[in-house]
């Protein structure tokens, strides 16, 4: 399978592991800047919408992949290394210095986002009468690291938060269901985008047209799971915010997080992982059996989120 098909050349050699671990930080700070960027606006000032935010994440996702994709593939996710590495479509002993660029791209996102944005961090927390790093600044917390369910209703409108319609409102996504949410939609990302990057899928859209798709199918996974978990599907873009987060004054409410001493982890890290796997060998093992073989095939780094 040549998963960078669409970004470069055949005959092009593969770039130094420096070359595209920087190429990685960059690509994963675009789509984090950009993407938790939405998040600050929609959360603080209610001027984006579920759909806008939907449309910026995917955006960024494109913008991200043609910058730098020709240079390291475009992971930008460790789910995706992961799972390129598992079905063979990326060497191992790369895989801790993707990883390791990836987390420190959305970090540093994140920490620029906190020096744009936190007036009104202070000033929606002043409003609601929350305390940062106590119950109730999720509502804050969440433009950096994620919370099932979506917590962004008790930050908006006038009056003070509500923790007791808070909590029932807990209630209705649990851990287990949470896990599940964001192994489905990372499952279906991956499965698109080993899909997109198949020399042998003749149905693929025409040349450097899929980051476009993948993109857009960030989007409309992010319409539907949003709503219960926030719509991680890349723990790089929660683990790199939520760290920042933990350091800059939210402590436990960001890290574990106010539901269980488990439930980051669990939801933001290892679905998405076990998703971008499972994904990956429904496409390479099943679907991609029944394709014609492709006159030359060769595996390097692939193009992921």
């Amino acid at each position: 399978m040549q998963i960078w098909r669409y970004l470069t050349p055949m005959a092009a050699p593969v770039p130094s592991l420096l070359a595209r671990s920087g190429a990685e930080t960059l690509g994963t700070f675009v789509l984090v800047f950009l993407g938790c960027g939405s998040v600050h606006v929609a959360a603080l000032t209610g001027d984006l919408g579920l759909g806008s935010v939907a449309l910026v994440w995917a955006v960024a996702i494109m913008l991200a992949i043609f910058s730098v994709g020709a240079i390291s593939g475009a992971h930008i996710n460790p789910a995706m290394t992961l799972a390129f590495a598992l079905w063979d479509q990326f060497p191992w002993r790369d895989v801790p210095a993707y990883l390791v660029a990836q987390i420190v791209g959305a970090f540093t996102a994140a920490v620029i986002l906190f020096a744009l944005f936190h007036p009104m961090l202070e000033e929606r927390e002043r409003a609601k009468d929350v305390k940062r790093g106590q119950a109730g600044s999720e509502i804050t917390a969440m433009c950096y690291g994620e919370y099932f369910p979506n917590p962004g209703k008790f930050g908006s409108g006038a009056g003070p938060y509500d923790s007791d319609a808070h909590a029932k409102h807990n209630q209705m996504v649990g851990e287990l269901m949470a896990c599940f949410a964001e192994f489905l939609g990372t499952l279906i990302l991956a499965f698109v985008v080993f899909a997109l990057a198949d020399e042998r899928n003749t149905a693929t859209p025409a040349a450097r047209l899929a980051p476009v798709f993948i993109g857009l199918t960030v989007a409309v996974l992010i319409m539907v799971i949003a709503p219960l978990t926030q719509a991680c599907f890349n723990p790089a873009r929660d683990i790199g915010p939520r760290l920042f987060a933990w350091l800059a004054g939210w402590g436990d409410i960001a890290i574990p997080g106010p539901r269980s001493a488990t439930g980051f982890f669990t939801v933001y890290i290892l679905a998405p992982i076990a998703g971008a796997i499972a994904g990956g060998a429904i496409y390479c093992h099943v679907v991609r059996l029944c394709l014609p073989a492709a006159d030359s095939e060769s595996a390097s780094p692939g193009v992921g989120v």
